[in-house]
């Protein structure tokens, strides 16, 4: 199994930060339904904002097991150095450098995935964060800038060099942002050029498709993001899979309906009623997408403020549907 510094994984599939998704309910629920790691969501490095409610929200790891990995966003080597003392302090056990958003609202702040525009500020951040803190840290990259520039290799090179523990690639370049075709290829180039952990990120979107990505491009293993939205049973079958060969059956309508309910009374218990009856209603839309894309009753749910009335809405549209599929059978 890889190892991020002295932490060996229980398996090689990762829950991948994704700001707004990846709170400590998602973290939680996701640890619990089989991912080997979680990541929360990433952090801002400035001082400015780390006493501001979302911080607040985005930094509390309360029962998390171990180990906390948390990620950092930045462009200025003292400043995400500083940043990384501070999340350290505050429980963080891994840091990982992010440097593979293509958000332009971080991009524009020469951050994510801007910085692999400039190698020389790629080391010096790398070498800074790493100087700074006595915990593993990892990296998150993109395969390049764009299509015409794809430097993936050398950004692997210069992280390996300074004391980068693992690196998590996304197979596509800032500029294809999530379109086009995942470079598999380019992961595995990556992946030859160094000794380190490499973890394949990109439309890892099933068990099948993970293990096949492993085996093309020889990563250590997996990261999963927006895949995980509304199915976070993902993590069980892929790591039962990669163990196995053999593919779990999907979980059934009683066993969804359990595992949503669960999910929202840990989004209204964490973020208070108000602000967790609003969160709850994009993951019920990703919930039910995948089961059937009932868009009336979507649009009904997301009306809804009362948590109360939430839940009783989720139960009775289970309910339906499992009465829908008995006469159907």
């Amino acid at each position: 199994m890889p190892s991020i510094g002295p932490y060996t994984l229980p398996n090689p599939v990762v829950l991948a930060p994704m700001a707004g998704v990846t709170d400590r309910p998602f973290r939680q629920l996701c640890r619990k339904l089989g991912a080997g790691l979680v990541v929360g969501e990433m952090v801002s490095s400035s001082p400015d904002v780390r006493h501001t409610r979302k911080s607040q929200w985005r930094m509390d790891h309360e029962g998390e097991p171990e180990p906390i990995a948390v990620q950092i966003v930045g462009g200025d080597p003292e400043i995400m150095a500083a940043a990384a003392i501070f999340n350290v302090q505050h429980g963080a056990q891994i840091i990982d450098i992010n440097m593979g958003c293509p958000a332009k609202k971080v991009c524009n702040k020469a951050a994510g995935s801007a910085l692999l525009k400039d190698e020389g500020l790629v080391k010096d951040i790398l070498q800074a964060v790493v100087g700074a803190v006595d915990v593993p840290v990892s990296l998150k990259i993109r395969t390049g800038w764009d299509p015409d520039n794809r430097n993936g290799v050398r950004i692997a090179r210069i992280a390996e060099e300074a004391g980068i523990v693992s690196l998590a690639v996304h197979g596509r370049t800032r500029a294809c942002g999530y379109r086009n075709t995942v470079e598999y290829d380019t992961i595995r180039d990556i992946k030859q050029s160094v000794g380190l952990p490499v973890f394949a990120n990109g439309d890892i979107t099933s068990a099948a498709k993970a293990a096949e990505v492993m085996k093309h491009t020889g990563a250590d293993g997996v990261l999963i993001g927006r895949a995980a939205q509304g199915q976070p049973w993902i993590f069980r079958e892929v790591a039962h899979y990669l163990a196995t060969g053999e593919e779990l059956p999907p979980p059934d309508l009683h066993e969804i309906e359990r595992i949503l309910l669960e999910h929202l009374v840990e989004l209204y218990r964490f973020y208070g009623d108000f602000m967790g009856a609003r969160i709850a209603r994009k993951h019920v839309g990703w919930y039910l997408h995948h089961q059937q894309d009932d868009s009336d009753f979507r649009s009904r749910f997301n009306r809804l403020d009362s948590t109360a009335d939430q839940l009783q809405a989720v139960q009775q549209w289970f309910k339906d549907m499992i009465r829908k599929k008995e006469l159907a059978a």
